[in-house]
């Protein structure tokens, strides 16, 4: 029996990492335009975004619920949710950093990811998973 510690190496951080430096990215250029505070609105949804990748980076599979029956059937509905919300998420972060570059407003934007965000960390901890 091997008893050596797993090791994760730096290549499950790396896209998380990379998030978080785009968004230090477009607070700098936002900053130099004289947007300052929509460079903040921006680092914040990408910060987020960043945690909730880093969350999950090692999440071998996702927890099978009562909810939508068992086996094969509910592993798909599942992943097919998560990559829902994923693509979503990614989608209306991405929407909201160009919309900050282009000069227009991201107020709706920043919105709809800070309802994500909110929506994703209660989901968390009612799951009993937690952070």
């Amino acid at each position: 029996m091997w008893i050596a510690p797993r090791r994760h190496g730096f290549g499950r951080w790396i896209v998380p990492c990379l998030v978080l430096a785009a968004g230090f990215g477009t607070l700098a250029v936002l900053a130099a335009d004289g947007r300052g505070g929509t460079g903040l609105v921006a680092l914040g949804a990408l910060a987020g975004y960043a945690a909730h990748l880093a969350y999950r980076r090692n999440e071998p599979a996702l927890p099978i619920s009562e909810t939508f029956g068992g086996g094969h059937r509910a592993r798909v509905h599942l992943r097919s949710a998560a990559m829902t919300g994923d693509v979503l998420t990614a989608g209306i972060v991405g929407a909201l950093v160009v919309q900050a570059l282009r000069g227009e407003d991201v107020t709706v934007f920043a919105w709809l990811a800070l309802v994500a965000g909110v929506t994703y960390a209660f989901s968390a901890l009612v799951t009993g998973r937690g952070f």
